[in-house]
């Protein structure tokens, strides 16, 4: 029997299924989405479900091969482990890392930044006061401890989606009528003409990334409880929840609003609830704010847990990986994470570079896939893993299709 001294000196399993799950619903659904439905309307019209519906499939081939690679190799720092064990390669799995380390350091920074504009609305503060005491808050918030930090997430995770049930709510009579209109056929694209399919697969680009999230899961394994069992659950759940709601949302909205006034709104969801229900929506504007400041709480776990994972793999110096027998999280790599989301948010202006983010995750997605589909090639069928597994076109697909989507921001951005 262990004494617990080992164990001291560990990332502590604590995470159960449901705060895992709300983890990566949290992850997930963020302010992005109170925008993104009126861009998808835009680009897909009446068709913007079925857009949904695409990007969601498309996402579902990596979230698979996530699954069975969070499952086989239950580690922090995951998909630089999951792309060596696939490759054998230390320099490539350090480049992932870094790439998935950067991406969301970027990405709190730039959250950072903006939230200080709504900071100012409540406290006037200085700028440099108020990006510090903010980086503060949510570096202590994470190093009091994974459950404690994910229970945080969770609640207001949970904040988040009662917007989302609020439009619901006021859309559900649209949603009860549309078997008795027989209007089901039209938002699988039943119908549609070669013409508005260029649209429709627009919408689906741009509807991809409201599903991005799911990935983040594999960075917490390490704390979750039985991850061989809970983590493909957990990121199954995740995309089923999302791909709900927001399919949900896109068929209330252009059932509401045209797709010409969604497109052109700021604030799709809050002119939606608004001409659902003639009430104010400010309520919809303060919890996307909230959503914000999720997003980073999100990314300084996720960061801080690739940078441990990183040095627990002996491809970074040993202090990132000290954790604290106090809380047992990584202190250094915290400290770390949520210092240099500070002096970027502080001393450098983000926005380009965080915008640029995309391309990473989808070449981070694009190798995950890939070392996949050469561990299935190089295993023999006695060989093959217990647990979750899915079949060799599953990442092969996955592959195919996040490299097809960076080739085509690529050349958009031409």
């Amino acid at each position: 029997m262990p004494d617990g001294t080992e164990d001291r000196h560990r990332l502590k399993r604590s995470l159960s299924l449901p705060l895992t799950v709300l983890y990566g619903v949290g992850v997930t659904v963020g302010a992005g989405i109170y925008v993104l439905v009126g861009k998808v309307a835009g680009a897909a019209g009446l068709y913007a479900p079925l857009a949904f519906l695409l990007a969601a499939l498309l996402a579902g081939f990596t979230a698979c091969s996530y699954a069975e690679l969070s499952a086989r190799f239950p580690k922090s720092a995951g998909e630089a482990v999951y792309v060596f064990e696939g490759f054998k390669r230390a320099w490539l799995s350090l480049a992932v890392g870094f790439g998935v380390l950067i991406t969301g350091t970027l990405s709190a920074a730039a959250i950072i930044a903006g939230y200080v504009g709504y900071l100012r609305l409540i406290f006037d503060l200085p700028d440099f006061i108020a990006v510090t005491a903010l980086t503060l808050i949510l570096a202590a918030i994470v190093i009091w401890g994974i459950r404690e930090s994910v229970a945080v997430a969770s609640l207001i995770t949970l904040i988040e989606l009662s917007g989302l049930l609020m439009v619901v709510w006021a859309g559900s009579g649209t949603l009860f009528e549309l078997p008795a209109q027989g209007a089901l056929s039209s938002l699988w694209g039943a119908g549609a003409s070669s013409l508005v399919w260029p649209g429709i697969w627009a919408g689906a680009l741009l509807a991809f990334y409201a599903f991005i999230g799911f990935e983040d899961l594999a960075n917490v394994a390490e704390e979750v409880r039985d991850p061989a069992r809970n983590l493909p659950r957990a990121i199954a759940l995740t995309l089923l929840v999302t791909a709900v709601f927001y399919f949900s949302i896109v068929v209330i909205a252009i059932r509401t609003l045209s797709p010409e006034t969604l497109g052109q709104s700021e604030a799709p969801l809050a002119d939606v609830f608004m001409a659902l229900t003639g009430s104010d929506a400010r309520l919809l504007g303060l919890i996307a704010v909230l959503a914000v400041l999720n997003g980073v709480l999100i990314q300084l776990i996720m960061g801080s847990r690739m940078l441990y994972g990183l040095a627990d793999q002996k491809w970074l110096p040993g202090p990132f990986n000290y954790i604290w027998p106090r809380t047992q999280t990584p202190v250094i790599a915290i400290a770390a994470v949520a210092g240099a989301a500070w002096l970027l948010a502080v001393f450098f202006s983000v926005e380009n570079l965080a915008a640029s983010t995309s391309y990473v995750t989808l070449a981070v997605f694009t190798l995950v896939n890939a070392a996949l589909v050469h561990l299935k090639l190089m295993q023999s069928a006695s060989a093959k893993p217990d647990g979750f597994t899915v079949p060799l076109w599953v990442p092969v697909t996955g592959a195919a299709a996040s490299l097809g989507l960076l080739l085509i921001n690529a050349a958009q951005a031409l």
